[in-house]
């Protein structure tokens, strides 16, 4: 089948947005659902999933995915929510590990439920795992996530380890006044596990605490406060279009990585587009209008409709939502992260 579609696949090109980037990653949440709260992505309270109806199927994924790969994409990444929490992600991931021309096929996953898919998945074929994991310390994990999880993360970390999925990249977001104490702890962490740990700036895009603002850590002052114990040394972005800087340990033990949306935009080297849970296209993280593919998809819509949904969606990207940040920390986004994947 998969065969047979990239065949006929109609409308030729790339998908090219009108300042001449081309997207090649595609980023797929597999759920809106997640088992953490954590303080600045979700509300404590009661939250309101999309319903079973209307979430795609594996199947109307794979088909977005061949019409894309048609169209250029060669990397994917299965985010959520907590994709995890999808019954049978496995089965998703062979079907699009054997699309023709997808070379990469990552996951990021909170780590609660790693131990026991670990296996499966990376049998299934994701290549690299990113484990989302915001303190070390048992009651700030609770207070950053309100959920008692570190240990199940850790044990999910050190299954990843026996597999040899390694090297295996930490993603830390750190709320200054919650946990930016751990930096040094996080930078050890780095210098002890195959781990590449990378901190990422707090951007304004959850339904949780609305501190941004004020509680926002740049990366540049992290660096600063690591470099005051541990000389680095800049070894620059994996590509042009990757969204973390890496820095090395002077003494070559360990790397680290930046992202900082907030005060060092790259959007100007931008390949991602996404897909939401719900079939949705959003050609940028902070998008302000999005593409239903679910409604082609379930109307009888060919994949030359698929494909010119896309190019037309590509094509009115803008500069890039993280050049104008401030804008949303006054206007939040009606769509919350968890529902856009990460």
């Amino acid at each position: 089948m998969t065969a047979d579609r990239n065949a006929t696949l109609a409308p030729p090109g790339r998908l090219v947005d009108r300042h001449g980037r081309v997207a090649r990653s595609l980023r797929i949440s597999v759920t809106d659902r997640c088992n953490l709260r954590c303080l600045y992505c979700m509300p404590a309270g009661p939250i309101s999933w999309f319903d079973k109806e209307r979430i795609l199927s594996f199947e109307e994924i794979e088909r977005v995915v061949v019409v894309m790969a048609g169209l250029g994409v060669r990397e994917i990444r299965l985010t959520g929510g907590e994709p995890l929490l999808r019954n049978e992600l496995p089965v998703l991931v062979r079907m699009l590990a054997r699309i023709e021309g997808i070379d990469d096929l990552a996951l990021t996953t909170n780590g609660l439920l790693l131990k026991e898919q670990a296996a499966s998945l990376r049998e299934a074929g994701v290549r690299r795992f990113n484990v989302h994991i915001d303190s070390l310390d048992r009651k700030t994990f609770e207070a950053a996530s309100r959920r008692d999880g570190l240990g199940r993360v850790l044990e999910g970390l050190a299954e990843l380890e026996r597999l040899g999925a390694v090297p295996i990249k930490i993603n830390v977001v750190l709320i200054r006044g919650v946990n930016d104490q751990e930096i040094p702890a996080f930078a050890e962490l780095a210098r002890r596990r195959p781990y590449q740990v990378r901190f990422i700036e707090l951007m304004p895009l959850g339904g949780g605490e609305a501190f941004e603002a004020d509680r926002l850590v740049p990366g540049g002052e992290v660096r600063r406060r690591i470099e005051e114990i541990h000389p680095l040394q800049p070894v620059g972005r994996d590509r042009a279009s990757a969204p973390a800087t890496v820095w090395r340990f002077a003494d070559g033990v360990g790397d680290l990585g930046f992202i900082n949306p907030v005060t060092e935009p790259f959007c100007g080297d931008c390949d991602r587009i996404r897909l939401t849970a719900d079939g949705m296209v959003r050609n940028c993280l902070f998008a302000r209008r999005e593409t239903d593919l679910r409604s082609i998809l379930r109307g009888g819509g060919s994949d030359a409709d698929i494909a010119r949904a896309l190019v037309d969606d590509v094509a009115a990207k803008e500069a890039g939502g993280c050049l104008d940040l401030h804008d949303y920390y006054r206007d939040r986004l009606p769509r919350k992260m968890w529902q856009i994947g990460g």
